[in-house]
């Protein structure tokens, strides 16, 4: 590849992640301070927003999402399950061409969502700051969650569109280079000098 294209790709993706990462961490950590500081760190009800439809609760988190745990100080398995979970992304960040800007940004979002929830477990033992929530969906009540959560749900998503996008991509490419074999004129022609 020509090293002027090269880094230009790279600015590319230094640009998306710069412009995505650090924005959202500090959002996340200036939030979780709040709530915090609602309760002096006591969890419980702050309040609430949106007329009602967003409580407002401060919660620590030792699990996963959802409250999914793997035991009663789970922060040393997820720790380093974050830390290869951030060394997979940081591949797949470098495999991304620099015009796949779905993927790009998706990526950069959990990547942040990552950090602001590993911040909370390598800082304390408490369990990541949870602020949002519960919401009332009727049938059940939605977790509390963060800012970090909002950003690791919304890049999933979207990594799963990029994925689900270049899936077609590669079967329409395939069935093109398929039929153009099975065609003879078409092999004739690409044949010919």
């Amino acid at each position: 590849m020509d090293g002027g294209i090269e880094s230009t790709g790279s600015a590319v993706k230094s640009r998306i992640l710069l412009a995505i990462v650090p924005p959202i961490l500090v959002v996340d950590w200036i939030t979780k301070a709040w709530a915090l500081s609602e309760r002096g760190g006591v969890p419980g009800p702050i309040g609430e927003m949106l007329g009602g439809l967003m409580p407002l609760t401060l919660a620590y988190n030792k699990g996963a999402a959802f409250g999914l745990s793997v035991g009663e100080d789970s922060r040393w398995f997820f720790i380093p399950v974050t830390f290869l979970a951030l060394g997979l992304i940081a591949m797949l960040y470098r495999q991304a061409e620099s015009d796949d800007r779905l993927r790009l940004v998706s990526l950069a979002l959990v990547v942040a969502g990552a950090l602001g929830n590993l911040w909370d477990r390598v800082r304390w033992d408490r369990g990541v700051v949870d602020f949002l929530g519960p919401v009332d969906l009727v049938v059940y009540d939605f977790p509390i969650f963060n800012v970090a959560d909002i950003a690791i749900s919304i890049g999933a998503v979207l990594l799963a569109i990029s994925f689900w996008q270049e899936e077609k991509r590669l079967a329409r490419e395939a069935a093109v280079e398929t039929a153009s074999n099975d065609d003879p004129a078409l092999s004739s022609d690409r044949a010919a000098p």
